[in-house]
C-alpha cells in the first residue's frame, strides 16, 4: 500500500513540477507549484517526519504561494501570456539542467552517508525547538532572520513596483 502511495505522489510531483515550467500563464504555474509543494508534504508524512511536513505546508504551501500569487495580481495581468522559450533559451536551460543534476547526482554518490548501527539523532521537539531557536552550533536563528528581512524586502518591492505611477 506504501509503494502505491509513493507511487501516487511521485507521478502527481514530476507531472505538477514539468507542469510548473512549462505553463505560459503565470498564475497556473503558481497553482502547479502549490500541487508540487503539497506532494512533497505527503512525502515527508510518509517518512515520519511529520514536523518537516507540516513546515511544509504551512510555509511554503500556505505562506510562499499565497506571497507568489499576491505579487502576481499586484504587478501583471491575469490573462497575459508569458512569450514562449526560443530554441537559444531552450538549450541554456538544458544545459543548466544537466549540469545541476550532474553535480547533484555526483555529491550524494560520493557523500559518506553514515551506516545505520543504532545511532539515531535525537529528533524530540525540544532538540527541535532548540536547535531552530539556537544561535551556537546546529542553530538556525540566523538563517530565519535574514530570510524573514528578504522576504519583507521582495514584499515592500513588489508593493513600490505595483503602485508606481505609469509613465505616458
Amino acid at each position: 500500500m506504501e509503494q502505491i502511495i509513493f507511487l501516487i505522489l511521485s507521478v502527481i510531483i514530476i507531472v505538477f513540477s514539468v507542469l510548473t515550467v512549462t505553463s505560459r500563464k503565470i498564475l497556473r504555474a503558481a497553482v502547479y507549484l502549490l500541487f508540487v509543494l503539497i506532494g512533497s508534504a505527503g512525502l515527508f508524512f510518509m517518512l515520519n517526519f511529520n514536523f518537516l511536513a507540516a513546515v511544509q505546508l504551512t510555509v511554503y504551501a500556505g505562506g510562499i504561494i499565497v506571497l507568489i500569487i499576491f505579487s502576481i495580481m499586484l504587478t501583471s495581468q491575469l490573462n497575459d501570456k508569458l512569450e514562449s522559450a526560443g530554441l537559444k533559451k531552450s538549450v541554456f536551460s538544458l544545459i543548466a539542467v544537466s549540469a545541476g543534476a550532474i553535480i547533484c547526482l555526483s555529491v550524494i554518490m560520493n557523500y559518506n552517508f553514515p551506516k545505520a548501527s543504532g545511532l539515531q539523532p535525537d529528533s524530540s521537539m525540544r532538540n527541535i525547538g532548540l536547535q531552530l531557536l539556537g544561535y551556537k552550533e546546529n542553530g538556525y536563528v540566523l538563517p530565519f532572520e535574514v530570510i524573514s528581512i528578504l522576504l519583507l524586502a521582495s514584499m515592500v518591492g513588489s508593493i513600490i513596483i505595483a503602485r508606481r505611477e505609469k509613465v505616458k
